[in-house]
């Protein structure tokens, strides 16, 4: 595959509507794995300030050699991580390096790897392809395998930026729902006690306390209860129907 259609693969693996981080991380690890010549599973490893924070294979092997890395604290991975740059194990049956990666490897027919990764100190994408022979990921195509790490950190880094989006802009518009109930309350409590509006909201704010329900909540409450008893929200009112205020 071509170094454009291999760019086009991937942004075409970016519907921000339905992306996540999960569904992500799995379409980069096929996408490895198939389109790297003599890579026959592959893993992506996603790391956020030192902590995995999501993983996928396009092949259960691969994710138990992830795991055999976290564990053992060492491994192509974690010397890939440390900034050594792409790291390659030519043949798991003559490497030293790392003895439980390569135990595990060869139990479960994995004899060649090449690890790589892209990204920032904050997030971090580490690509592991694993193939079945040795030596089969030639080093003319460690290039390639550069370019999909690449891409899978700048896919991945495009789908939680939209998501910390979404949900800022959801935090937001819950921000300004509340504020107009808590505005409407205030106005029919003004009304109903003859108070002020500092007033009306140390009184929401005392119900809220009082009742341990947020201040948006029993404005709520204030709005359904308008024009029928105000007494059940514990809003002081005359005995005789009128208002009486209160300092």
């Amino acid at each position: 595959m071509s170094i454009p259609d291999l760019a086009t693969r991937t942004a075409s693996l970016l519907s921000l509507q339905t992306a996540t981080e999960e569904r992500a991380l799995y379409q980069l690890a096929d996408l490895a794995a198939s389109q790297v010549p003599g890579c026959c599973a592959a893993s992506v490893t996603l790391w956020r300030y030192g902590e995995v924070a999501g993983q996928a294979s396009s092949h259960p092997d691969a994710t138990r050699l992830v795991q055999v890395q976290l564990e053992a604290g060492t491994g192509p991975m974690v010397d890939a991580l440390a900034g050594r740059g792409p790291v390659r194990c030519a043949d798991v049956l003559t490497e030293s390096r790392w003895p439980q990666y390569t135990t595990a490897a060869a139990r479960l027919g994995v004899r060649c790897s090449v690890t790589l990764c892209a990204g920032e100190d904050e997030m971090t994408v580490a690509l592991a392809l694993l193939a079945a022979r040795p030596r089969a990921i030639a080093p003319e195509q460690v290039q390639l395998a550069e370019l999909v790490a690449a891409y899978s950190a700048v896919l991945v880094g495009a789908v939680s930026d939209y998501r910390d989006s979404q949900r800022t802009r959801a935090q937001l518009q819950d921000a300004a729902a509340g504020r107009a109930l808590v505005d409407q309350a205030k106005g029919i409590l003004m009304h109903a006690l003859s108070c002020t509006a500092d007033e009306a909201l140390a009184r929401i704010r005392d119900v809220s306390q009082r009742s341990n329900l947020r201040a948006t909540d029993v404005a709520a409450r204030v709005i359904d209860a308008h024009g029928g008893n105000l007494e059940e929200l514990k809003f002081p009112v005359s005995q005789r129907g009128g208002r009486r205020r209160h300092a």
